[in-house]
Formats: structure tokens, sequence, C-alpha cells
């Protein structure tokens, strides 16, 4: 089966669980699925219920413990460059019918590896690979790379309401 490259981007919810959708549709037909979440290093609920399909999804977070809101430090660039070329070997090596560079937008967009650095990657992969990637502020050369790429457009959010994250919903 060939496998295209998806971008999920836009300032609206629902990016990394569209993803993550896809990650368990993938796992239900019995694909293997490599998830990066670039910039995350945090908890949420979704890496316990990942665990339970660890015999065909494999995850791992290429971030420190916080969100980063401003200029990134140091390690966030190490983090990320090292976690993209991780992520570039295991894409090559074709183990993987689905990988998912969560978030690798925003490390582009706070400048942790280039648009260049990611479409490198995207252009490495094999035939049958499925690549998505998601997050904010897609670059314009990685949307013109793309197959298909999905906006996410906020209407209406109750953060605004002064509604918090909630466990099992937002995290």
């Amino acid at each position: 089966m060939k496998g295209y490259i998806q971008v999920y981007t836009g300032n609206g919810k629902g990016k990394t669980t569209a993803a993550f959708g896809l990650a368990l549709r993938a796992a239900g037909a019995g694909m293997k699925v490599f998830i990066s979440q670039f910039v995350k290093g945090m908890e949420y609920s979704e890496l316990e219920s990942i665990k339970r399909f660890d015999d065909l999804i494999t995850l791992k977070q290429f971030g420190r413990g916080c969100f980063i809101y401003e200029k990134p430090e140091e390690e966030d660039i190490k983090l990320a460059a090292a976690g993209l070329k991780e992520t570039k070997e295991i894409i090559i090596s074709g183990k993987y019918d689905l990988v998912i560079l969560d978030e690798a937008n925003i490390a582009v967009y706070y400048n942790l590896f280039s648009a260049q650095d990611l479409l490198n990657v995207m252009d490495k992969k094999p035939e049958q690979v499925e690549l998505v990637i998601t997050g904010r502020y897609a670059d314009p050369k990685v949307i013109e790379r793309a197959d298909l790429v999905t906006e996410m457009k906020e209407i209406k959010h109750y953060y605004s309401n002064g509604v918090t994250a909630r466990r099992g919903i937002e995290k």
C-alpha cells in the first residue's frame, strides 16, 4: 500500500487527537506505528492508552517536562534535534507502517530544527510509509510537500471562559 504525507495544523483543538486516532485505527489493522512527540515531555492520558498497544505502537517523547511558550532553551534544541535524527532513521528503516511527528510544526516554529530539516526527513520516507506531521504554524513548504493537509480552526473554545485542561479530555 502506498503511504502519503498528512499534515494536521491550525489553531484549533484536535491535531494530536486526530493523529492518535489514526494510530489506533492503524493498530487495529495490525499496522506498526511509531509516534515521536516533539516539545512534549509531560504525562498525558493518551500515553496510558498507548501502553495498552505496546506490541504495535511505540511512542517516544523528545521534550522536557514543560511546554515552550517563549524562547527555547539549549536543552530543548538538543532534544528536538536528537529526536528528529532518530525519527528519520526510524522512517528510513521501513519497520513502521505509520510514523507520526507530533508537534513537529511547533518545533520548526520555535527554531528547534529548521523547516528544511523537516523537509529532508519527509523526502526520506519510503513509498509504503504513511507520515503524519502535527502542530500549529505549519511551514508553507511543509504544506506544499504534503499530500493531505487539514487545518483545525478554532471557532469557540471553553478555555476562554476559564476552563482548564481536563484529565481524559485535553490531557
